[in-house]
Formats: structure tokens, C-alpha cells, sequence
């Protein structure tokens, strides 16, 4: 069924750990397959917002947030579920499209919101860019 499954994790999100880990879990135990949990610091998007934050900032908020996704597969993933985690920086829509690729994930997993139409008019859902853009099926949950 599924080798490689990337579910996408927004710790600041508990739909992420609430809704679409425990599928992605149900997934890679029926398949057999490995999953991968990946999560994204965003990047500041400019050099002049670099200005505003101390010093090393992406490092300590990746560091961070490496050590929140081992305390995540520790306290929630089964006992021999193979599994790797992934921490990026920068833009998540990409991040999440190329980590499919260099994982070979054939699936991604990650939640979504209910759909402000508002905010998806303007600046779009991560959920939704995935899935334009991913190579392999998206399982989008929903809350």
C-alpha cells in the first residue's frame, strides 16, 4: 500500500498531533510501511524582519523545535513503528513538496483547517498548495 508516509506536524497546531498523526499511525501500521514526520520552522521571509529578532534565532528555533518533534514520536508513536523525523526551514509548501521527494514518500498527511474563504482568497492554505503541487496523493483531515 504505502512505503513512505510524510505527515506534515504544525506543533503549534493540536489538529496536527490530534487528527492527522493518529491516521497517518493507522497507515504506516497497516501498510508497513516508514513514516516520516516532518515539521517547518518558517523563515522570516525578509533580510529587514531578520533585524527585529536576537541573534542565531533560526538556530535555537530549530533546535527547538527538533527537540518538541522527539518528545512527540516518544510520547505518541507505537513501540517499532519505523519512523524518522525531518525538521526544515523556510517556505512550507515547498518544504513539504521536497521533503516528499528526498523521503520517496508515496503519501503526505497533514491536517487543514476549516476553510476560511477569506484568508484562502488572499493568501491561500498550505493544504491546499500541497496538493496542487505534490507528486504523490494527499490525505488532507479535516477537524
Amino acid at each position: 500500500m504505502f512505503t513512505n508516509i510524510l505527515v506534515a506536524i504544525d506543533l503549534n497546531d493540536p489538529m496536527s498531533r490530534e487528527k492527522a498523526l493518529p491516521q497517518a499511525v493507522e497507515l504506516a501500521k497497516a501498510s508497513g510501511g516508514t513514516l516520516h514526520l516532518l515539521t517547518i520552522v518558517p523563515d522570516m521571509g525578509m533580510p529587514l524582519v531578520e533585524t527585529f529578532f536576537p541573534a542565531n534565532y533560526e538556530e535555537h528555533a530549530l533546535q527547538a523545535a527538533k527537540e518538541k518533534l522527539d518528545a512527540l514520536a516518544r510520547e505518541t508513536l507505537p513501540e517499532g513503528l519505523p519512523h524518522q523525523q525531518h525538521v526544515m526551514l523556510g517556505q512550507i509548501t515547498s518544504h513539504i513538496v521536497e521533503a516528499a521527494e528526498k523521503t520517496g514518500a508515496d503519501l503526505i498527511v497533514m491536517a487543514s483547517h476549516d476553510p476560511d474563504l477569506a484568508q484562502n482568497f488572499l493568501i491561500g492554505g498550505h493544504a491546499g498548495k500541497v496538493v496542487r503541487r505534490s507528486p504523490v496523493s494527499v490525505l488532507v483531515v479535516r477537524s
